[in-house]
């Protein structure tokens, strides 16, 4: 309890109290149903996708705020009722005797979790690692290569900002150097992304770093592409997964890479705080944890892991959001997102002004998308739709393009992208307001 009034209002009224404490079961249990009544569905994802009636029940599997349109889950998704609820359960368990719960019962039930994201992933257990979200699994990449002054790691400059900061320090400590390079805004030709990779590569390159899905615009780059091209040169590839998994339908053969991480709090909405880190089996000894651990553990991909005292909730309910995710069905989600970035896309598109920043071909882009309104500031348009409209969106400001980037999600209903659209089709025809 948060404060003396809620405290009261237990004491006072505990019936009360009682039906507030059993609604995260409600939800979670209605979600249990929602889910069941989603499986038996008949249909391509593409015909789905358009189903309205099929994916209210997915909308209904969470509890997210209908007084605002979030249309930012590119920074971080709701999780479903389902996996709320396994969280907490978790949580009570482990304070009933956390020296005991914590480390002999539930530190073990990780290896469940473990194995599925392996399965998932199309890998070895032994090859996943739990980590706190993908910034953390990407830095034990970056820091855990040995590098030498004059030493140069590669990468656009349109990578994670906290990415380009992990090579700065690297930079200014070591000595190593950071190389980077533009790509097309967007782009719809892959090879064209290899040879430009191919083309920054020099004899100093020791290190590449790439995005599956750029965050800033939802472009999808040729993962596999790059990383054979790099293998030819002895050079490896440190791919940033954090807004393609469970996002997009693919597997680890798919992408070829040695060197993996993502997010599990975005895409596939496990609980907040959570992440994954992929190391190619006979990788794991030469790459370096981001804190100690013991030499027995060189070998062991769980030497990635070794952050001291930390929450078994969050990782343990990660199982109940893949759950969720293949209930939903992985293509048909994908299909689903494409569908509701194609929505708003088409629609402002029928203004002269309006330029997406987003390829709509399916090989190139999926649930993200960034527009730009001609003669429109990006950030006074953000503040405008917040605080006009309560639609959250993210304005984009890039050395070489500006936009607002939009990321829907399974939960989002159309109303709410008519809604978007109406109040920037009122900025297009009348302006932004004036202060």
């Amino acid at each position: 309890m948060n404060n003396r009034r809620e405290f009261l209002g237990a004491v006072r009224f505990p019936l009360l109290a009682a039906a507030a404490a059993a609604l995260p079961r409600a939800a979670a249990a209605r979600s249990l149903d929602l889910l069941a009544s989603l499986a038996g569905a008949s249909g391509s994802p593409e015909e789905l996708a358009s189903d309205e009636s099929y994916w209210f029940a997915a909308q209904e599997a969470f509890t997210v705020d209908r007084s605002i349109v979030n249309l930012n889950n590119g920074g971080v998704c709701p999780a479903p009722a389902i996996v709320q609820e396994a969280m907490k359960r978790y949580l009570d368990h482990a304070n009933s005797a956390p020296a005991y719960v914590l480390w002999q019962i539930l530190e073990p039930q990780k290896e469940t979790v473990r194995s599925r994201l392996a399965r998932y992933f199309g890998c070895d257990p032994e090859e996943i690692a739990l980590t706190r979200n993908a910034s953390e699994g990407l830095q034990i990449c970056q820091s855990g290569f040995d590098l030498r002054r004059g030493d140069e790691v590669l990468t656009t400059n349109q990578d994670y900002p906290r990415m380009v900061t992990t090579w700065r320090q690297r930079e200014r400590r070591e000595g190593v150097v950071m190389k980077q390079f533009p790509i097309p805004v967007p782009c719809e030709d892959a090879a064209k992304i290899v040879s430009l990779f191919e083309a920054n590569v020099s004899p100093r390159t020791r290190l590449i770093l790439m995005c599956h899905v750029i965050n800033l615009t939802g472009q999808i780059l040729p993962v596999r592409d790059v990383v054979a091209m790099a293998r030819r040169r002895g050079i490896p590839v440190i791919v940033d997964g954090a807004h393609a998994f469970a996002h997009l339908t693919y597997d680890r053969e798919a992408l070829g890479c040695d060197y993996y991480a993502t997010s599990l709090h975005k895409w596939l909405m496990a609980p907040h705080g959570t992440g994954m880190l992929y190391v190619r089996r006979d990788k794991v000894r030469d790459l370096w944890p981001l804190q100690a651990s013991p030499p027995e553990l060189d070998d062991d991909i769980r030497k990635f892991e070794e952050i001291g005292t930390h929450p078994a909730a969050n990782t343990l309910a990660i199982s109940e959001a893949i759950t969720f995710h293949l209930g939903l069905g992985p293509k048909r989600k994908e299909a689903r997102l494409r569908y509701l970035r194609n929505y708003w896309a088409d629609r402002l598109l029928r203004h002269d002004r309006v330029r997406l920043l987003t390829s709509l071909k399916p090989e190139f882009s999926c649930g993200i998308g960034n527009f730009t309104v001609e003669g429109v500031d990006v950030a006074a348009l953000q503040k405008y739709l917040w605080e006009r409209h309560r639609i959250f969106a993210v304005a984009i400001k890039h050395p070489e393009f500006e936009g607002i980037r939009v990321t829907p999600n399974v939960y989002t209903t159309l109303d709410e992208l008519d809604r978007f659209c109406d109040a920037v089709d009122v900025v297009i025809r009348d302006g932004l307001p004036k202060a």
